[in-house]
């Protein structure tokens, strides 16, 4: 999927129309998007789905700033959308302050996700094939009420370019999916999932990393699992050393650490939608987030990360950025106007989940940066823990304070040893206290880049692929359980 010549030539004449404006700053944005998703469900095809759109996005920053798109992809649309985005910047002036963008270094330039298969040239019948076969080997035990396993994939491309003289494409694909169960004994009800819940899990390659997860291996095992939490007993109530694997890290970092370090949020420019942020521009430098152990990044350059691009939709080049550095709350996720504001560098988060949006401030790959210890070294040094796999609840407040999550399983550690399974566990927390009470992270070897495909930010509410690299961590005396404590 490319943009051919004449669609170049609409991002041009749109540049000069804009010039001819004499706008202090403008942009365009042209966008193909192509996805498919396919999910099979107690050994049927629930869904096939694909779909492409084509349209470009309009940005102004003048008096006011004013934003309009169309998918009508000729010149006389173009010069009817660049219309409403003046008169929406016009408007705008007469209700806001002007506009500053911090400066950027600005770049004529071609980035392509690396990837060996392309996901849109492997046959249908190939994947729904296998797919059929992984349900198949769900299939073990009449509790087994629902099994469920899908195949997602998304291709997309932009053109950008702006009055300031950036020229940006970008070929990007990302590909995913994954298997779970829901199991009841008329009693009970619980669930299980591989390689995560709500969907599975993504990244910015191509179908080799769907194949990667080899869910025909998992399948039964999965399934095993999910009718063994039937019998299993409860999470246990008290205070107890909590060890979080990877996948459910990772949902740990992006509502306590991804969505509290969005400058907008900070700012209160974005308050409706999943509130504001504890992280005020008064704490930068001066916060204790968590421990000296503890180092969180924005990385927009990790490999085959969900959130890996060359630029942001802002012409911003991707790159890492400390957000929590030696245990300091020291950065920010923020876009050129909001960097202006309170004098930092745009941190190239700025994205739209399609032309017909104005882009936001979004994670890109919000990452836990490894440590010295190893998985094993950090079960076999708890007497007494909790180790939690899969996301199953969580419920944060408004300013990403206080917490409640739930996992689809836990397994109980006593004396360096797992040796239980239970069901239904849960722990809370206040966000600077529960980072402070982590004592031990995984190394290289057990750190792993996770995608999470349905971020949602903004209004309208916007969809946004993110991704969240993290190795298992131990947090110290940490409520878990359900009731008085």
């Amino acid at each position: 999927m490319h943009i051919g010549a004449n669609m170049r030539d609409l991002v041009v004449f749109g540049i000069e129309r804009l010039e001819k404006e004499n706008v202090a700053y403008g942009d365009v944005r042209l966008c193909e998007r192509k996805s498919e998703v396919i999910n099979v469900k107690n050994g049927a095809v629930e869904a096939i789905k694909s779909s492409e759109s084509r349209g470009y996005g309009i940005r102004i920053f003048d008096e006011g700033m004013g934003f309009a798109s169309s998918a009508d992809m000729s010149k006389k649309g173009m010069k009817e959308t660049i219309k409403r985005a003046l008169k929406i910047a016009k408007a705008s002036s007469k209700v806001s302050v002007k506009v500053d963008l911090e400066e950027i270094d600005i770049h004529e330039d071609k980035y392509t996700t690396p990837y060996k298969i392309d996901p849109f040239e492997v046959g249908l019948e190939e994947k729904l094939d296998y797919l059929m076969d992984v349900d198949e080997r769900m299939d073990i035990d009449e509790r087994i009420k629902v099994r469920q396993c899908n195949f997602k994939a998304w291709k997309t491309f932009k053109e950008f370019a702006s009055t300031e003289g950036a020229r940006i494409e970008q070929d990007l694909i990302m590909t995913g999916g994954g298997l779970g169960v829901n199991v009841s004994d008329g009693k009970d009800t619980q669930k299980r999932s591989y390689p995560n819940s709500f969907g599975g899990d993504y990244n910015s390659k191509g179908f080799e990393f769907f194949k990667s997860f080899d869910l025909i291996e998992y399948a039964e095992k999965t399934a095993k699992e999910g009718v063994d939490l039937l019998d299993a007993k409860q999470c246990p109530k008290g205070k107890k050393d909590l060890i979080l694997d990877t996948n459910q890290l990772i949902l740990q970092v992006h509502e306590s650490c991804g969505h509290p370090t969005e400058l907008d949020r900070a700012l209160g420019t974005e308050a409706s939608y999943a509130g504001t942020s504890f992280l005020t521009p008064d704490k930068l430098g001066e916060l204790r987030y968590g421990s000296d152990i503890v180092n969180i990044v924005s990385d927009a350059t990790a490999e085959g990360g969900l959130g890996t691009f060359g630029y942001d939709d802002e012409g911003v080049k991707a790159k890492k950025v400390d957000l929590v550095k030696d245990g300091m709350f020291v950065g920010y996720q923020a876009s050129r106007e909001g960097a202006a504001k309170i004098g930092v560098e745009p941190s190239g988060n700025m994205r739209a989940d399609g032309w017909q949006n104005l882009p936001l401030v979004r994670m890109t790959n919000i990452n836990l940066e490894p440590g010295d210890w190893s998985r094993d070294e950090i079960i076999e040094e708890t007497q007494d823990g909790i180790l939690l796999n899969g996301i199953k609840s969580w419920s944060i407040d408004d300013k990403r304070l206080n917490f409640q999550f739930g996992t689809e399983v836990g397994y109980i550690v006593e004396n360096g040893e797992v040796t239980e399974l239970i069901k239904n566990p849960t722990y809370t927390g206040i966000t600077p206290e529960f980072w402070s009470n982590c004592d031990a992270i995984a190394g290289e070897e057990d750190w792993k880049l996770h995608g999470v495909p349905n971020c949602g930010k903004g209004e309208p509410p916007q969809t946004m692929q993110v991704g969240h690299g993290c190795a298992p961590a131990r947090f110290v005396d940490i409520r878990v359980g359900v009731g008085k404590w």
